[in-house]
């Protein structure tokens, strides 16, 4: 058995879904592993990892809408340390996780043709986010 990890860093443009599938599937390529799991993390708590279509761009868009519905902006959290996106960011980040695990088979990850792997940034403003990834296998 083999095994490889690193930590990516992102930037992103703030609220919005970063689609960070090439960076990692080449990095998985790289480690020379071809059969095994990979996970990821997402090390922050204000932003979250995704699978999610690849193809069409709205649904992105109508995703980021849901959550700013499900989780507003507001007066009415008590946590605004970091300005009034800082809670809802949070929240969405509880509802969509901040960890992945993937198959690694054939020597690609085992996604489906329509998915992608995105970096979800719950903030306004752009951040630099880090990934770990652990990849296990032969």
């Amino acid at each position: 058995m083999k095994q490889a990890t690193t930590i990516l860093t992102f930037d992103t443009s703030g609220r919005g879904l970063t689609d960070i599938t090439r960076a990692i599937a080449g990095w998985q390529r790289d480690s020379g592993i071809g059969e095994g799991l990979l996970t990821l993390l997402c090390r922050h708590t204000s932003a979250s990892l995704l699978i999610q279509e690849n193809a069409a761009r709205e649904v992105r868009g109508d995703l980021v809408a849901w959550l700013d519905r499900i989780a507003p902006e507001g007066p009415h959290y008590a946590h605004d340390d970091e300005g009034p996106d800082d809670m809802p960011a949070h929240l969405k980040a509880t509802l969509t996780g901040v960890n992945l695990s993937i198959p690694v088979i054939g020597g690609q990850m085992a996604l489906g043709t329509w998915q992608g792997i995105y970096l979800a940034e719950h903030r306004r403003m752009p951040h630099r986010r880090q990934v770990a990834l652990h990849l296990f296998g032969v």
